[in-house]
């Protein structure tokens, strides 16, 4: 028989703090909340910034490219652009060579919204207590996490 840490979880336990999605869910949760008043000041919600972040990233790209970068399906992509095309920052056409493709772009105040939005990465930095090492350790480890159980 191995002794077991007092802070390692039992395979099974069905307590609620001894659960892995438990914890991820509370901090994706703390992490959305820490972004919120960073963005408003923006005029955007924390799904709209992830968006532009693609779009100032690749520049113009389609909605399914932009549907697989941020892993959302199209039912929840056309609302959230349709929001940001109503705000001015992107636009949205049909693709010349393939009138069933569509093509999402960052406007001229998209694009300006870019330069204010530089600070959001060091606000949240500040916000987590952490250094930068640590923020990187936990990014690569919830990467190998969701990619360990991406089919």
């Amino acid at each position: 028989m191995t002794n077991q840490d007092e802070d390692e979880p039992a395979a099974g336990s069905l307590l609620l703090e001894d659960q892995l999605c438990f914890a991820l869910y509370a901090a994706q949760r703390a992490v959305t909340a820490a972004y919120r008043p960073v963005l408003e000041e923006l005029g955007l919600t924390y799904p709209q910034y992830l968006v532009l972040l693609v779009l100032w990233e690749r520049g113009e790209t389609t909605v399914k490219e932009l549907g697989a970068a941020l892993r959302l399906d199209y039912g929840t992509m056309s609302p959230l652009l349709k929001r940001l095309e109503s705000a001015g920052f992107v636009r949205r056409e049909r693709a010349a060579h393939d009138e069933r493709s569509v093509l999402v772009a960052c406007t001229g105040r998209g694009e300006e919204l870019r330069e204010r939005a530089a600070r959001v990465p060091g606000a949240l930095l500040a916000a987590t207590g952490l250094d930068t090492a640590g923020v990187a350790r936990l990014r690569e480890e919830l990467r190998q996490l969701a990619h360990s159980l991406t089919p």
